[in-house]
């Protein structure tokens, strides 16, 4: 079987999407002692509750989960009646560091529309790995294809955590690695605790305050909102960039987030504003 993959792009704020953390990763402990892992979950616990910052907690998360080998997280939220990945509420805080061009591909070829990992989320209760989703029996050929492509892009393992919550909502954090590797029972029980933590954590924080600086924008995203404050459509500004209409939206919708505007042409007036682009 080929090894098992998976991404999201959407979500507000998308945090270091180019997947580099501020910290040097610590040694990760596959063999290490069971009071070894313990001690670190303790720790990660106990610091995560002193955060006030939804970032912080963001790489807190990491640093515990690089531990594992786990160098890449993924984590939505979705509502009762939303399908796919692509279109977030804005009310949610949505966090990811998967490779770009991974999510750039993911967002070109709609791959949110058949993602079997949210289908499978929506069933299950606890933890899963990847390889159990392609190897189930309900999931179609077009939805494997999305796991194959994935691991050519690095995502080879990984493991997801539905997060169920009241009204029917739910969240999906997911932590891959570029190894192939089947995840061991004990490292997915701390995965799954880490995760519901840091859910819980992030639920009591709340919608975080934006904060992003100019600097923040890619010289792509800079690209397609000046095309966009131009009045062009993402058809036309596909054209002229040489890119697909969906990676156009990709990258706007990234803007949108990132300068907390409910549109595009709002985020245009705030680029503007703000001296990131010059009509």
């Amino acid at each position: 079987m080929p090894a098992d993959g998976y991404g999201i792009s959407t979500g507000k704020p998308t945090t270091r999407p180019s997947g580099q953390f501020p910290f040097e990763p610590p040694e990760h402990f596959p063999h290490a002692s069971r009071e070894a892992v313990a001690v670190e979950f303790d720790r990660f616990v106990d610091q995560a509750d002193d955060l006030v910052e939804s970032e912080q907690l963001f790489y807190l998360l990491a640093g515990f989960v690089s531990n594992f080998g786990y160098r890449w997280i993924a984590y939505s939220p979705l509502t009762p009646d939303q399908e796919s990945l692509g279109a977030v509420s804005r009310d949610h805080v949505s966090f990811l560091n998967f490779p770009q061009e991974w999510q750039e591909r993911y967002a070109e070829m709609g791959y949110d529309r058949i993602d079997p990992v949210v289908k499978i989320s929506r069933k299950r209760e606890g933890a899963f790995r990847w390889s159990e989703v392609y190897n189930d029996a309900s999931t179609s050929e077009k939805e494997r294809k999305v796991l194959d492509e994935a691991a050519t892009f690095g995502l080879r393992s990984a493991v997801s955590v539905p997060l169920h919550g009241p009204d029917a909502n739910f969240a999906i954090l997911s932590f891959a690695q570029p190894q192939d590797c089947e995840c061991q029972n004990k490292t997915v029980a701390y995965l799954q605790c880490s995760a519901l933590h840091f859910h819980l954590k992030i639920t009591e924080l709340g919608r975080p305050k934006a904060r992003w600086t100019g600097n923040s924008l890619s010289s792509r995203e800079k690209e397609c909102i000046l095309w966009a404050a131009r009045g062009k459509s993402s058809w036309e500004t596909g054209m002229i960039l040489g890119i697909s209409a969906n990676t156009v939206n990709f990258h706007i919708k990234n803007v949108m987030r990132k300068l907390d505007a409910a549109s595009r042409t709002l985020a245009a007036v705030k680029a503007i504003s703000l001296g990131l682009i010059a009509l």
